[in-house]
């Protein structure tokens, strides 16, 4: 296996939860989740030898993890295509309270404009603030103004 290779399987091992988080915020679907990853993955390498160390792997992993499911989820709602639906559930749910709280504020969030979603994503990550405007390119004041409107904006939907 060569250096390259072998640094960018490192990479990813590292990575790998990172990478799924952000596909599962941007998807519900295990197919599609996949195949963000895919992409993502794609992405990752084509860039490697691109990155320059200025911030930290992970920065530059999210960044990338987000930048590509917010172009996919643009490109999505402009083929305006219909998903094939089955009758059965792809993602083990069990019934119990925690999972139906999990539920309900992915389906709150899932809502929001792709941009927002990748900004609660990195907040419930619990990274600051200034680490949050890294990743997505803007100011760490103009993070704080827009959690302050993703949050009113969840709190103002429906349930259902």
């Amino acid at each position: 296996m060569e250096a390259s290779e072998a640094y960018f399987s490192k990479i990813i091992k590292e990575n790998k939860s990172t990478i799924f988080t952000v596909c599962y915020m941007f998807s519900n679907d295990k197919e599609e989740v996949n195949d963000l990853f895919q992409n993502i993955l794609i992405n990752i390498w084509q860039g490697l030898s691109k990155f320059e160390g200025r911030s930290n792997m992970k920065t530059w992993i999210y960044r990338i993890s987000l930048n590509s499911c917010i172009s996919s989820s643009r490109k999505k709602k402009r083929d305006d295509t219909i998903p094939l639906s089955m009758d059965i559930d792809l993602f083990d749910k069990s019934n119990d309270e925690s999972n139906k709280q999990i539920e309900l504020l992915h389906k709150r969030i899932s809502k929001l404009q792709p941009f927002d979603r990748a900004i609660v994503l990195l907040w419930l990550e619990n990274m600051p603030y200034e680490e949050i405007g890294q990743i997505i390119g803007i100011s760490t004041r103009n993070v704080t103004v827009r959690m302050f409107r993703i949050r009113e904006q969840l709190k103002n939907m429906s349930i259902e």
